[in-house]
């Protein structure tokens, strides 16, 4: 099976998290001049009243009503509450007022916050995420000021093992030994901050008859779920198989973010899952993307949608996960949902943005439309994305709109009660009571060109620097769940006579479909951020090693989940001069150079390679 598109997932995600703890301010995305929309904006000191709107509330529909904010708050709901003179007023007729939504799972780094809210979705649940953002988020979902992002709670680092899922995408995280103190672990998330810990119970036997994973035992599965309740915190478990998550409940977590798609929810399964009252966010966007059924795309092509989507969303929306198709999967998900819902269990949107076929805010209307699809009425499923997530995960002050809770609301044009789809109409978003620019994006913003000058690094100083960009980084395929090593430093005595060079020395092993272990190069101010290079025609370099082969491969493109295009070369004992022409990278856009990777590959064994003199002419 072609695994590429999965590796280089993996590696997207890691550059992708770097990029979000190294960023010094926003992308060229949101730096275009954007229009602001013409709606009033409450906060603090200001009111303004939604008149004649359909209220959706979180739990009931008010066919028509007055909705009063004032100070980033909810005053007033009623078809009779009174409009106060002087202040801002917006006709609702023909539309609805809904809470902000909410997704309950979701990977967020980057320009995520500021994508979801471009959509109404006014807060997150991230289900994995650095946890030393976990102070700076708190201050922000507790403040009413004006702001361009969600709100986001987080999970921090999970309940997994060394090797397990969660532990492949390029940096450390804490893991727990197979013998490991599950309780220890946990107390040491709490620690850290987490809102909610998340365990997972994966061993990717549902993905791949051939890969397994690491993963956590079931008696660590039932102290830390323990743990979780003795610090009082919710307990959430990814489960892809149907028997992992019946242990998960049955050992008392709070709810599974990810319905299982093995098999469909068997009658026991669900009388178990209804007897313990745990909840479900069945994430359907992502396993529909198993199935390669084309909903990403639908979304990016829906033009209610498509003027509002990044680059980066709409390239992510039309990608897919590799293989074959798995239609099962996604019918398996589909019938679980139906049954568990029919039986009373709390069903949550969520979406896992982040992973192929998704993006952040707009996934959550075509979750929507998933959840409807499984059997929930249009107001469940609205309630599933409001109310059902504000009161499972303890979020007091919204999902609902009623007085004295924040205001965090999304105006629509036409009736999603009725038809789901409704809600990608967006007439106007409020957060905290101020109106949300949304901004276009259907211009994609123009690459910074590359700094002058061919010279990218001598390694003259001693060290591993760069002329330009952000240097240079270890990447192995341990992102994808491989196990070869590498290790790089400055070495004396270049090419030439130079001073030193660059070594990158390190061992393929086996494990893995397509190994790989190097060095990669970022051109742009962070990890992986596009620079246009298309005044260069040419990647010449200073090569010696070990005698094996070695490729370079270019990043490149609107998406940081495209394929790379390679070039192969040799590195024999005595230096030599390696010339690579740019347009000789198949497919690649140097407009939009992203990485130059450095790397060695099979046969397995060690390798030694040394570099210099490295330049784009």
């Amino acid at each position: 099976m072609n695994r590429w598109p999965e590796i280089l997932a993996a590696g997207a995600i890691a550059a992708a998290i770097a990029g979000a703890v190294l960023a010094q301010g926003p992308s060229p995305d949101t730096q275009r001049a954007v229009a602001v929309a013409a709606l009033p904006s409450g906060g603090e000191g200001a009111a303004f009243a939604i008149t004649g709107v359909r209220v959706f509330d979180g739990e009931r529909v008010l066919p028509a009503a007055n909705v009063v904010v004032r100070d980033g708050r909810i005053a007033a709901v009623g078809a009779g509450a009174a409009i106060p003179a002087g202040i801002g007023v917006v006709d609702g007729a023909g539309r609805t007022l809904l809470p902000g939504f909410i997704d309950a799972h979701t990977h967020s780094w980057g320009e995520a916050q500021r994508d979801a809210l471009r959509f109404g979705v006014t807060a997150e649940l991230d289900m994995f995420g650095d946890w030393n953002r976990i102070p700076a988020l708190r201050a922000q979902r507790e403040s009413l000021d004006a702001t361009a992002q969600s709100d986001l709670w987080t999970a921090g680092a999970t309940v997994t093992t060394a090797g397990g899922h969660g532990t492949q995408y390029g940096f450390p995280v804490p893991t727990l030994a197979a013998d490991g103190d599950a309780a220890a672990f946990v107390a040491a998330r709490v620690a850290e901050g987490s809102d909610y810990i998340k365990l997972i119970v994966e061993d990717f036997s549902t993905h791949s008859a051939e890969r397994r994973l690491p993963t956590i035992t079931p008696a660590q599965v039932a102290a830390a779920i323990a743990a979780a309740h003795a610090h009082d915190r919710r307990a959430v478990v990814h489960a892809s198989s149907q028997a992992d998550a019946l242990h998960a409940v049955e050992s008392g977590a709070d709810g599974l973010v990810h319905v299982f798609h093995d098999a469909a929810a068997s009658p026991a399964f669900v009388a178990a899952t209804r007897r313990s009252g745990a909840f479900v966010v069945p994430t359907l966007s992502v396993i529909a993307g198993f199935a390669q059924d084309a909903s990403g795309s639908a979304l990016a092509a829906d033009m209610r949608l498509a003027p509002w989507l990044g680059v980066e969303q709409r390239s992510a929306l039309q990608s897919t996960f590799p293989g074959a198709p798995r239609p099962a999967a996604f019918d398996n998900a589909l019938r679980s949902v139906a049954a568990l819902h029919a039986a009373g269990v709390d069903v949550l949107a969520g979406t896992d943005a982040g992973n192929p076929g998704t993006a952040h805010g707009a996934s959550v209307h075509g979750e929507l439309a998933l959840l409807v699809r499984a059997g929930l009425t249009p107001v469940e499923a609205l309630a599933a994305a409001t109310s059902v997530p504000a009161r499972r995960f303890g979020l007091d002050d919204r999902g609902r709109i009623a007085p004295g809770l924040r205001a965090d609301v999304l105006l629509v044009d036409g009736d999603p009660t009725a038809d789901i789809a409704a809600t990608r109409a967006i007439a106007g978003i409020w957060k905290n009571g101020h109106a949300v620019a949304r901004p276009r994006m259907d211009q994609p913003a123009t690459a910074p060109a590359i700094a002058a000058g061919a010279l990218l690094a001598d390694f003259e100083d001693g060290g591993t620097g760069v002329r330009f960009g952000h240097g240079w980084q270890l990447t192995t395929d341990a992102m994808a769940g491989g196990t070869s090593i590498a290790e790089q430093a400055w070495a004396a005595e270049g090419a030439a006579g130079s001073r030193g060079a660059l070594r990158v020395a390190g061992e393929i092993r086996p494990g893995f479909a397509f190994p790989w272990a190097g060095t990669m190069f970022h051109p742009g101010a962070q990890p992986m951020q596009p620079v246009d290079a298309s005044a260069r025609s040419e990647l010449v370099f200073q090569a010696r090693g070990d005698g094996r082969g070695y490729q370079v491969m270019l990043f490149s493109g609107p998406s940081m989940q495209a394929m790379p295009s390679m070039q192969a070369f040799t590195a024999g004992p005595e230096w030599r001069e390696v010339r690579i022409p740019l347009a000789a990278f198949a497919g690649a856009d140097v407009a939009t150079l992203r990485a130059l990777a450095i790397t060695a590959g099979q046969p397995q064994g060690a390798f030694e390679l040394y570099i210099d003199q490295v330049e784009l002419r």
